[in-house]
């Protein structure tokens, strides 16, 4: 079996939530599966309070009601420990870059911890199977493993089946490489400001992917509409967007000021 190639570790992840959108949506499980160079594995799940309810359509996909996690702790208590733990690792997981990772900072960002997952790689093997097949992960998991997925939209049950299909994908498909830098630049093909992709990267500049402004510049809506700053800081995008147009914003004041970034 083909196996992951490791320089640091990296850490695959699941959340179970009470709904998609992560600026108001928290998370009511959590599972992360931490593989060392070594070898090693180590395992992190818990389940949280969410403090806001889940509703009832909700609880029939991941089987998580009210009652199962209102003694639990809130992701506030774990917060710090959390990222503690995953302080220095890349991460992993199935779909994550664009639902978990967006979802799990804006939980960060709400307690006053100032991720920044930039520096790490993210490999998506969703992406994998995508580009290659095209499925969902039971479909994912039953394709490349031979396996019925028991349990489906248990957070553990579901990472420890995505850890499963990537090692089956690096024995399919030995040109995207096994490393983490490979399988990133692989399940990453969009280069993204923010983690919920309102703003991408165009010819080396940040773009706006949504509404009237798609396909222009940050820096030249802000020069010519100031206002729409101030619409976005109002507006119910995520903790992560906001930072994100306020570094941007910033920067230009720097810049006109004359002193440098």
């Amino acid at each position: 079996m083909s196996q992951l190639t490791l320089k640091r570790p990296i850490i695959f992840f699941d959340l179970e939530t009470t709904g998609t959108d992560p600026a108001k949506d928290r998370i009511v499980e959590l599972a992360l599966v931490k593989m060392t160079p070594d070898g090693k594995r180590e395992k992190f799940t818990k389940r949280i309070n969410p403090g806001i309810p889940i509703p009832a359509e909700v609880t029939l996909i991941h089987g998580i009601s009210d009652e199962d996690v209102k003694n639990c702790q809130q992701f506030k208590q774990i917060a710090h420990s959390l990222y503690d733990w995953m302080r220095g690792c890349d991460l992993g997981g199935y779909n994550s870059a664009r639902f978990d990772l967006p979802l799990l900072a804006e939980e960060f960002l709400r307690v006053g911890i100032n991720v920044d997952f930039t520096e790490r790689h993210m490999v998506d093997v969703q992406q994998i199977f995508f580009k290659m097949e095209a499925r969902t992960l039971s479909a994912a998991y039953a394709f490349y493993c031979q396996k019925e997925l028991e349990n489906a939209h248990s957070a553990e049950a579901d990472i420890n089946a995505t850890i499963e299909v990537l090692e089956a994908q690096l024995d399919r498909y030995a040109d995207i490489g096994n490393d983490v830098t490979a399988l990133h630049k692989f399940t990453n093909t969009d280069e993204y400001v923010d983690y919920a992709r309102r703003i991408i990267i165009k010819d080396g500049q940040p773009v706006f992917n949504f509404g009237k402004y798609k396909g222009r510049k940050v820096e030249d809506v802000f020069n010519s509409e100031p206002q729409y700053y101030d619409w976005m800081m109002q507006a119910d995008f995520t903790l992560h967007t906001k930072q994100k147009i306020s570094e941007i914003l910033n920067r230009m004041k720097l810049k006109k000021s004359g002193l440098k970034p």
